[in-house]
């Protein structure tokens, strides 16, 4: 058998060069739009948590920035916690929420379809995050064709 001779990695070692910046970084022009959608359930894998990163990123970018939450989306933006809401039952039980907070206390704008909330989801209005606005079903196509029509960058997050 082969003998390991490479040192063992260490707390505090780089294991890839992360200060390389490959392309230009690239900034909104004045006005131009964004909207990140959300089709995807809180705490089934990793899309939720890093498209909530990327709106944030593109909201600091210049962008202005709307995350949507439809369908299982509405998932994301729901108050939790154990015992009680606001608890962090685990560490990163909060993620979500504190991410979205944050989004919109930087200016971003985040829908939630009602529809999701209450027929699939079972939550009231009162269940949402502070600062989620809550919208018609009938809202959620016509807030992606206004996007489209002012020719926003779009990020649709789809699982199941």
């Amino acid at each position: 058998m082969p003998a390991v001779t490479a040192p063992a990695h260490q707390k505090g070692d780089y294991l890839v060069d992360y200060e390389e910046k490959v392309f230009e970084d690239v900034k909104a022009e004045p006005g131009e739009k964004a909207l990140v959608t959300f089709h995807t359930v809180a705490f089934e894998g990793s899309i939720g948590l890093v498209n909530i990163l990327q709106a944030l990123r593109l909201q600091r970018k210049g962008f202005e920035t709307a995350i949507l939450l439809y369908g299982p989306g509405v998932t994301l933006g729901v108050q939790r916690g154990f015992p009680k809401l606001g608890d962090e039952a685990f560490p990163g039980a909060q993620n979500f929420s504190n991410q979205l907070t944050k989004f919109m206390a930087e200016g971003g704008k985040v829908y939630c379809c009602r529809f999701a909330l209450q027929m699939l989801y079972g939550h009231g209005e009162g269940a949402l995050l502070p600062g989620i606005r809550p919208i018609s079903p009938l809202d959620v196509l016509d807030l992606i064709l206004i996007n489209r029509r002012d020719n926003a960058f779009m990020l649709h997050t789809w699982t199941l």
